[in-house]
């Protein structure tokens, strides 16, 4: 029986090893501050941003009437925490161009001659018009507004009036789930899947690929020509975005043959969305490159930026229902502003004057993260 080797063990040796490992630890900075701040953040993002219980919805009011009872009503509605009324909508064309920009998730509608029908025992209709793009948005304030009529409209029916507290509501709530009638899943989430594909895809791509000429040095060689470092830029990121093209027209094809999404928006509105936002993922992407010193640490900084990406854009969870420092975090994310874009196109037929909210601050954005990746290559190479 052959005689097992022998375990010839130096503790000296490990320690020796082991302090080397932490003197490449403490060089490797960025590496070690992602991994401590990457639970800190999961953390706060999840304990704190999260909400899957959506309050403070803006709704429009188209307000035709202005009894005691409408006001009551209205009073109830500014006292709950699922809705706020943000607007004042004088048509019914008003209302439905902001829930089609998503300036308002409902449009609440008390038509004119309510109270007077009301006490003849008529049952006047109370029409609301829901945003359903987001079934998990729209699903839970619709239940909270019909109990907050039956909780406003109570106290007002005594004395008198007391014969319209029994029985069923003297009322009728009328509820139009539009843009997503049957409350399909796959209609909110499928195309914003195009935002999250590229954002990984083109962020990661575009510093990982540059970081590797940096590392093998070639990086060098071509800044010793006389190219400038904006055309380095453009010439690095252009060939990318035929590489966007192509995933659009992949996730398009394929959300159309597979789930049956209509695309019932303006088709130049949404290129020169998903354009922009190819841009402004190909800038943060050279802009990690500037910051990174190896693939891996462009690696992590790209998932750095994904998480809050995914989290903070209204993607998974409404937007609306984040606190107010979370949505200004997510006002500064291109993909918070693309989602809206492509949802409004794709769902509610939504054109140039539906977007432009959203397509301004994207414009800007790229344009931040396009000046400051310039700066900073400059700086690199100083």
């Amino acid at each position: 029986m052959a005689a097992l080797p022998r375990l010839d063990l130096s503790w000296s040796r490990v320690f020796a090893v082991f302090l080397k490992e932490l003197v490449q630890m403490r060089r490797d900075r960025p590496t070690f501050a992602i991994m401590i701040l990457m639970p800190v953040i999961q953390l706060i993002l999840f304990g704190y941003a999260i909400n899957t219980d959506p309050r403070h919805l803006p709704a429009v009011v188209e307000m035709r009437e202005d009894g005691p009872m409408t006001r009551a009503f209205l009073a109830s509605l500014h006292a709950s925490t699922f809705v706020d009324i943000v607007a004042v909508a004088h048509t019914a064309e008003e209302g439905e161009a902001m829930l089609r920009s998503g300036q308002a998730s409902y449009l609440i509608s008390i038509p004119e001659g309510f109270e007077r029908r009301l006490l003849r025992g008529e049952r006047p209709q109370i029409l609301i018009a829901a945003d359903a793009s987001d079934p998990v948005a729209a699903t839970g304030a619709l239940g909270a507004i019909e109990r907050i009529a039956r909780s406003a409209f109570v106290p007002e029916f005594t004395g008198p009036l007391a014969y319209l507290a029994q029985g069923p509501p003297p009322y009728e709530i009328v509820i139009h789930r539009l843009y997503n009638p049957a409350g399909v899943s796959a209609f909110n989430i499928v195309p914003a899947l195009l935002g999250v594909i590229l954002t990984m895809t083109m962020v990661m791509i575009t510093s990982i690929a540059l970081t590797r000429e940096t590392e093998r040095g070639t990086m060098e060689n071509l800044l010793a020509t006389p190219v400038r470092p904006i055309e380095v830029m453009i010439g690095k990121t252009t060939p990318y975005i035929g590489v966007g093209a192509i995933q659009v027209a992949i996730v398009l094809i394929t959300s159309t043959a597979l789930f049956r999404i209509p695309f019932t928006g303006s088709l130049p509105a949404f290129l020169i969305a998903v354009t922009l936002f190819i841009l402004a993922n190909l800038m943060l992407g050279y802009l990690i490159s500037t910051l990174a010193r190896t693939q891996m640490q462009a690696m992590q900084m790209t998932f750095f930026v994904f998480l809050p990406s995914i989290l903070l854009s209204g993607f998974m969870f409404p937007f609306k229902a984040m606190p107010g420092w979370a949505q200004a975090i997510g006002e500064c994310l291109p993909i918070t502003h693309f989602l809206r874009i492509i949802r409004e196109i794709v769902l509610k037929s939504a054109g140039f004057a539906d977007i432009v909210g959203d397509l301004w601050p994207l414009t800007l954005i790229t344009l931040a993260l396009a000046a400051l990746a310039l700066v900073r290559f400059r700086r690199t190479l100083d």
